[in-house]
């Protein structure tokens, strides 16, 4: 196994545009997107402690789980081939084909197709195939593990200056409570903004609260979903269509593209003091966008 360097670089990036100018706010962001091409954004942030404890238990075989078109395996199956672990992939639902899959063999990724109802127990998964490898460790679907939050709260040890909002786009949730963690080891009143990309969403306050290391205020918005996990509309394809190519930041319709469209849906509305500063995370995972591109 390699050493694990898992240093990073996640510029800082103003956007400026119209609209911000107009209702006299600064936006800003953050560019994890750029840390690695396929170990991007949260990702990264969320395997290095699983990593380190993989490496410290001496175990080479990272077993995770996922859909079609994760991000998450595809950022495992890299991050095993980078530091010398084999990988194994669960994958929820009929075996298919597509561009993520295929990246994630192209990185050594062996793919055990699931039922999904057997898919629901993941543990049970796990001991079914791999309860006599001693080599094996258990990485949860999307890295959500204590570990995977206090990765992602070192995300605000990097911050230059402070910010009034933050902004996320929130999955599982380990992401935004790691951010929240972060804020609050630094005493900072910056106000956090979930942006779910989950259709009824409420269950997420649950799964965030569980990986706080204290009791704190926070804002899920559960309204720019578009019709649920990886469902879109043409507008929310019109608004990434516009963003990428006003900006050249690519963004994509799963989840940094609902994000960045309710920040700019609540400058409209108003939401912020002038003079506010604004920061939104860019969280990775832009190979989902190979998934929609019928929606181009």
């Amino acid at each position: 196994m390699m050493n694990l360097d898992l240093d990073i670089f996640s510029p800082l990036q103003q956007v400026k545009l119209p609209l911000f100018t107009e209702y006299g706010v600064e936006v800003f962001i953050k560019r994890d997107d750029m840390i690695h091409p396929l170990i991007s954004g949260n990702k990264w942030r969320k395997l290095k402690y699983l990593l380190r404890r993989a490496q410290a238990e001496k175990k080479h075989h990272l077993v995770t789980f996922g859909g079609a078109y994760s991000n998450h395996l595809l950022a495992t199956a890299a991050a095993a081939a980078k530091f010398g672990f084999k990988a194994t992939g669960f994958v929820r639902g009929e075996e298919v084909e597509n561009d993520t899959l295929f990246l994630c063999r192209l990185h050594g990724m062996q793919l055990i197709f699931t039922d999904r109802e057997s898919y629901r127990d993941k543990n049970a998964l796990f001991d079914r195939h791999f309860a006599n490898d001693k080599d094996a460790i258990f990485i949860d679907e999307g890295g959500a593990s204590p570990e995977a939050a206090l990765g992602c709260s070192e995300l605000v040890d990097e911050l230059p200056f402070t910010f009034n909002h933050l902004f996320c786009a929130c999955g599982t949730g380990t992401t935004a409570a790691g951010i929240i963690n972060g804020l609050q080891k630094h005493k900072l009143d910056t106000e956090f903004h979930a942006i779910a990309a989950l259709k009824g969403a409420e269950f997420l306050r649950a799964d965030i609260d569980k990986y706080l290391d204290n009791p704190a205020p926070y804002h899920l918005h559960t309204q720019y979903h578009f019709g649920g996990y990886a469902k879109t509309t043409p507008e929310l394809i019109e608004f990434v269509k516009l963003f990428t190519s006003q900006t050249g930041i690519m963004i994509e319709p799963v989840y940094t593209g609902k994000m960045i469209y309710a920040l700019f849906d609540m400058i409209r509305q108003a939401k912020f003091t002038p003079g506010s500063r604004i920061l939104a995370i860019h969280s990775g995972g832009l190979m989902g966008i190979l998934g929609m591109k019928n929606k181009f």
